[in-house]
C-alpha cells in the first residue's frame, strides 16, 4: 500500500480498469478536488468477481496503463489487493483500516456502479466501513434516487454542499457529486478494439 500518515485523507477508488479511461480520470479529479483529500489510491484489482475474465488484459498492463493514465502526484497507482490474496472490496477495506490508524478513507466509485452495488459481496459491511462519494457517470444521474443502497441509507446521506466534511462522519455516510461527466467505458472500448475497420470507400 501507498505511505500515509496519522490525520490524512486519502480516497479508495478501485476498479478493473481494463482498459483504463478519461472517464476514470473525471472521477479522480472529481474526488480530488471535491473531498479535500491528500491522497486518492487508484487501486487495480486482480479482477471484478461479477464480471467475465475472458478478455481481462495482465495485471501488469493495467496498472501501466493506469500509470500512463494518473492526472497527478496525489494519486497513487497501487495493485496491492492481489498481493494479498484480496478478491472483495469488503476484505479490501478491512484490511486497509487496520493497517492505517488514524487516517480517514472515503471509498469512491462511479455511479454507474451504485445501481448494482447491492450486489456486491456484503454490501452492507462496505457501505458501515468509510463513508462513501458516489461521483457522477452518464445515464446514472438519478442512481441516488433509485439503487437500493441509496434507499437502504438514505438517512445517512450527506448534502453534497458538505463533500469536503465527508470523511470526518462515521459510516454509513455518503454522498453524491455532480461535476463534468465522459461517456466513455472500457467495455466500450474493448467492443471498438475488437471490431474491424471500416473498409475504404
Amino acid at each position: 500500500m501507498p505511505h500515509v500518515e496519522a490525520g490524512m485523507c486519502v480516497g479508495l477508488f478501485g476498479g478493473s480498469f481494463n482498459p483504463p479511461h478519461q472517464g476514470h480520470v473525471l472521477v479522480a479529479e472529481t474526488a480530488l478536488k471535491r473531498l479535500g483529500l491528500d491522497q486518492l489510491w487508484w487501486m487495480v484489482t486482480p479482477g471484478n468477481p461479477l464480471k467475465n475474465h475472458d478478455e481481462l488484459a495482465s495485471l501488469e498492463q493495467r496498472v501501466a496503463w493506469s500509470r500512463e493514465m494518473a492526472p497527478g502526484p496525489q494519486v497513487k497507482v497501487t495493485a496491492f489487493e492481489a498481493a494479498h490474496d484480496l478478491s472483495y472490496t469488503a476484505q479490501t477495506l478491512d484490511f486497509v483500516r487496520r493497517r492505517n490508524t488514524g487516517v480517514r478513507f472515503i471509498w469512491i466509485m462511479g455511479a454507474d456502479n451504485l445501481e448494482n452495488f447491492h450486489q456486491w459481496q456484503n454490501w452492507r459491511r462496505i457501505a458501515e466501513t468509510f463513508p462513501i462519494a458516489v461521483v457522477d457517470r452518464p445515464g446514472s444521474t438519478l442512481a441516488y434516487l433509485s439503487a437500493k443502497m441509496a434507499k437502504a441509507y438514505a438517512h445517512a446521506r450527506v448534502d453534497e454542499a458538505d463533500a469536503r466534511r465527508l470523511s470526518f462522519f462515521t459510516a454509513p455516510a455518503w454522498t453524491f457529486l455532480h461535476g463534468p461527466r465522459s461517456p466513455l467505458s472500457s467495455s466500450a472500448i474493448r467492443d471498438a478494439r475488437r471490431s474491424p475497420p471500416n473498409p475504404a470507400s
